[in-house]
């Protein structure tokens, strides 16, 4: 009697044990593991992060960090991680969140505007995304990747497009780049190459004389104006004479490209550089800076008029006062010339 009593009482106390461990698991697995107010919080997962730096990042997030390693050992996560942005919700358990982390990676916004060269626009993207700005000056840079693609290296600013982008945040430097060139090889499409080659210009050209009407002018309503004075200084076989190929001659002579040069001094016009349109015909041999798609569109659809001169409005700051003679230019700039040293602009 008192080993039936023996053995059902050992029978009933490892019910209990299992039990206890089997509910162990299943909280382990299936309960609550958020530890944050919000209604979800974001990890970002390096491409090579292992098991410890996940851990490390979700800390914070989470009440029981040892349950999660321990589910995420036998769910085989802590050997099969993948990088990414991932969205970790309020009330997620272990098994939610590591689901999550193995199949939900999210995208991200990545814009960038013009920048002046491809060093500023790696900085930019490497602020965004997991590629470091190493990385990405190196792939961009890639003479290979540019003489197959129609590139070379005065045009390589041509292909990037300022605009807002979806990318996943551990798209590498090379996927980075490739994208790129997808993307410009929509943007120009049958309509625009249909237009440029109106013009007598490629889709490289069109964006270097966009860059300069970029600018030129931060008004996007005066943009297909500025493009016609320059479109018709082309057609009569003008030089574009545009301050700021001067201003980026000499930038890139100096490969200082932060420096701020506000007024463009007669000792410049004398800068030996094919981007110096006073000194040498034709448009610049590729873009001065990434254009945006207003002045692409601007070059693509000028507006037409007899305008051959345009200098600042210091009557209505950011337009220009345009002029169809060299003479009336002239009236127009003695203002602009009084107003500069009024305001003791030097340089």
């Amino acid at each position: 009697m008192n080993l039936k009593r023996v053995i059902w009482g050992v029978l009933l106390l490892g019910l209990v044990v299992c039990g206890f461990i089997a509910y162990q698991i299943y909280s382990a697995i299936f309960s609550p593991n958020t530890n944050f107010a919000n209604e979800e919080a974001y990890v970002y997962i390096a491409s090579d992060a292992d098991i410890d730096e996940v851990a490390q990042s979700l800390e914070p997030l989470l009440k029981d960090l040892g349950s999660f390693r321990a589910v995420a050992d036998r769910k085989g996560y802590s050997t099969n991680i993948k990088g990414g942005k991932y969205a970790i919700k309020k009330g997620m358990s272990n098994n939610d969140i590591i689901n999550t982390l193995r199949s939900k990676n999210l995208p991200v916004r990545v814009s960038f505007n013009n920048q002046e060269s491809l060093f500023h626009l790696a900085g930019r993207i490497a602020e965004q995304l997991e590629a470091d700005s190493v990385s990405l000056v190196s792939t961009m840079n890639d003479p290979d990747f540019l003489a197959t693609n129609g590139f070379d290296e005065d045009t390589k600013l041509a292909m990037y497009i300022p605009n807002t982008y979806e990318f996943f945040w551990n798209t590498d430097a090379q996927g980075f780049r490739d994208r790129m060139f997808q993307e410009y090889q929509r943007f120009w499409n049958d309509e625009r190459k249909k237009k440029a080659a109106a013009l007598g210009l490629s889709p490289t050209q069109v964006a270097a004389l966009a860059s300069i009407v970029q600018k030129e002018t931060v008004k996007v309503d005066e943009r297909p104006t500025v493009a016609g004075v320059y479109i018709n200084r082309l057609k009569r076989g003008m030089p574009l004479q545009a301050d700021p190929t001067v201003i980026y001659a000499i930038k890139k002579e100096t490969q200082n490209f932060d420096t701020i040069i506000k007024r463009v001094l007669f000792r410049d016009l004398e800068i030996d550089s094919p981007y110096n349109t006073y000194k040498y015909a034709g448009l610049p041999p590729g873009p001065i800076a990434m254009p945006d798609i207003s002045s692409i569109d601007a070059v693509l659809n000028p507006k037409r008029h007899d305008y051959l001169y345009f200098v600042a409005d210091i009557s209505n700051f950011g337009y220009h006062k345009f002029a169809e003679t060299l003479a009336q230019h002239n009236r127009n700039k003695v203002q602009y010339i009084r107003w500069l040293n009024e305001q003791k602009i030097n340089r």
